[in-house]
């Protein structure tokens, strides 16, 4: 085993230079007898001798917990304020510790250099098993450091980095690592900076990591597209079963992803997704995933803008998903009505396991008071039911035809009509048709009102197809960038040979194109037609030419023929010199006469004629016509000058 003297950890530094350093250098010509017994002196020391020495080097007060736990398989040293060169001595300590599996130091300012000096020593110590180093201000050099301990060190299972600074450039160390690395089996990033970039990045992380199962993201800022990469990468990770996404921000947007993750993964078992901006349009987009999904048994949602709507959609989709896994829901702080908890009761006979924690009974369903149609609108209705115009309604109203009527008389009519109108829509009317209170209604003012009425309701049509249109806009161009992600972080173990990439070309080896197995199944449909049946029947079946072998077609069956492909010679294979191929894959001489040929022959050449061997006969059966039609001529003239 690799182990680390004590002289190549503490004197690394040119600012601390150690006294028997000093003594080096004034004397250099030690013996190798001296070196040997400052060998076998620095073997003896124990741990807490190194310790106290290498605290004295540095010029750090030593750790008073850390001497008195060294039986201790867990080091606890959190906010001890321990800084880089504290870290340093510690380092040096447990460089031959084979004890400690569990260190904890959280919380002591050890920066980029006390990281440095933590990869020093796990290059050597390979019983560290769990290392905490949140809050310790690593910032992008320490996450570097922190790569290079999960590159080079075989015995961590679990690392948490929590609140170090790190944005999104960071998050590439961590995904470039972790794609080799499968003995990393839970790992903390959360109060961190990932934003849009750095969601790219962890997603190439969960598609190409095959070892972590334990995944903390909370307090970062995972939105739009950063949510919807990390998203496509969960989508075909295959190892991950506790995710932490609380307090990111995802948004409807991310639910939607999230919801298309959930439909293909099947192995998160725990998904928190708490105080993410979910409105009830993003849990129904999270439940149409859950509807598929039959392994994920907790699911956290408290903190978000539910209501009574999307705690019903919940438990509907435990309701109507037989093989759903479902134990827990958590939405605290929603209140919820009597509809909620009767339905709840019934899920439960069906599904005793479930748990549904929420804020209370008390809630209701937030409706809209209905829009007051316009009354005009009423009216133009009545009419069109009954094929009538406005101008008939208002001429059963002007008895005298002066195309005015008093305001009473026209409410009067109105209230006697079967109109269904109420009294305040009448008076709403009555308003609009007489603004300058003239007390008089005439039909010019009726007219304008139906075509301002008309217009305005052609407005509203437009805007509600435009607000509808934009939202399918926006889910499409979501599930477009999630599906572009899904490729981009597809795993290369994951790759299969394609058939669609092989191109015909003699000139040199056949290059193969690797597809992600999402795409097979459109590889395969786009490709059928190359290994399609013509006729199940016949059971012939056309298959792609291989060679230069020129494939066998029967004539035998009417259906082949119709379904056969057009003979192009002249992108088909070489044929013997003084032979042709006709339409029917038959080989015909140049010589062969038409009568030779038989009816069905004459029909498919008249249908789909060749385009090498048939326009010479054409050409020859032309030129026969026209000779007989001047023989033919020719006689006539002889018959004429015979009979004068």
């Amino acid at each position: 085993m690799l182990t680390l003297s004590f002289e190549s950890l503490c004197l690394k530094d040119d600012d601390y230079p150690s006294p028997t350093q000093q003594q080096g250098t004034k004397d250099e010509f030690d013996t190798d007898l001296e070196s040997d017994e400052k060998e076998e002196s620095n073997k003896e020391m124990s741990i807490s001798e190194v310790y106290l020495q290498a605290c004295k080097l540095l010029g750090v007060v030593p750790v008073s917990y850390f001497i008195r736990n060294l039986d201790s398989t867990t080091m606890t040293l959190s906010h001890h304020g321990l800084g880089p060169l504290g870290c340093k001595a510690l380092a040096i300590a447990l460089v031959a510790d084979m004890h400690i599996n569990t260190l904890e130091l959280a919380d002591n300012h050890i920066q980029a250099e006390g990281a440095k000096y933590l990869v020093e020593m796990l290059r050597a110590n390979f019983t560290m098993q769990h290392l905490d180093v949140s809050n310790n201000y690593l910032q992008s050099a320490g996450a570097e450091c922190m790569a290079k301990v999960l590159l080079d060190n075989i015995s961590l299972k679990s690392i948490k980095l929590s609140g170090n600074g790190f944005s999104d450039d960071d998050a590439k160390y961590f995904a470039d690592v972790l794609s080799s690395n499968s003995r990393i089996k839970e790992l903390d990033l959360s109060h961190n900076e990932f934003c849009g970039k750095g969601g790219e990045h962890l997603g190439q992380l969960l598609a190409n990591n095959e070892g972590l199962e334990v995944l903390d993201l909370s307090w970062n800022h995972l939105r739009m597209k950063g949510a919807v990469a990390f998203s496509a990468g969960l989508k075909v990770n295959m190892m991950l079963k506790h995710l932490d996404l609380s307090w990111n921000g995802f948004g409807n947007e991310g639910a939607l992803a999230m919801g298309e993750a959930l439909k293909f993964n099947n192995t998160l078992v725990h998904l928190n997704l708490n105080n993410n901006r979910l409105t009830n349009e993003g849990v129904g987009m999270l439940c149409r995933g859950l509807e598929f999904n039959d392994t994920l048994r907790v699911l956290l949602l408290a903190y978000n803008s539910l209501t009574v709507e999307g705690a019903l959609a919940l438990v509907n989709v435990v309701k109507n998903t037989p093989r759903t896994a479902l134990e827990e829901i958590n939405i605290c702080n929603v209140l919820v009505n009597e509809t909620f908890v009767h339905l709840l009761e019934v899920t439960c006979q069906e599904h005793p396991g479930l748990d549904v924690q929420f804020g209370g009974v008390g809630g209701f369903i937030a409706k809209k008071p209905p829009k007051r149609v316009d009354p005009m609108k009423v009216i133009q209705d009545y009419l069109d039911q009954r094929k009538l115009r406005l101008w008939d309604f208002f001429r059963n109203i002007d008895k005298d035809g002066t195309m005015r009527v008093p305001v009473a008389d026209f409410r009067k009519a109105v209230q006697q009509s079967s109109i269904p109108l109420d009294r305040y829509q009448i008076e709403e009317l009555i308003q609009r048709l007489d603004r300058d209170r003239t007390g008089m209604v005439d039909y010019r003012g009726l007219a304008d009102t139906r075509k301002q009425m008309m217009r305005d309701h052609r407005r509203q049509l437009r805007k509600v197809e435009s607000r509808q249109k934009k939202e399918k806009q926006k889910s499409d161009r979501i599930l477009k960038t999630f599906q572009s992600a899904v490729e981009a972080v597809t795993p290369r173990s994951s790759m299969v040979i394609s058939p669609g990439g092989v191109r015909d070309d003699s000139s040199g080896p056949q290059p193969f194109s690797a597809t992600p197995l999402s795409s097979w199944h459109h590889i395969v449909m786009s490709n059928s037609s190359r290994y399609s049946v013509s006729n199940l029947s016949n059971e012939h079946i056309h298959l792609p030419m291989l060679g230069g072998t020129t494939p066998y077609r029967p004539t035998s069956s009417p259906a082949m023929r119709s379904y056969s492909q057009p003979n192009l010679l002249d992108d088909s294979p070489r044929s013997a010199p003084g032979k042709s191929v006709s339409a029917q894959g038959m080989r015909s001489d140049p010589e062969m006469g038409h009568s030779k040929l038989s009816h069905t022959a004459n029909q498919l050449t008249r249908s789909r004629p060749a385009l090498d061997a048939k326009q010479p006969v054409v050409k020859a059966r032309t030129k026969k016509v026209k000779k007989k039609k001047t023989t033919k001529h020719l006689d006539k003239d002889s018959k004429s000058q015979t009979v004068k």
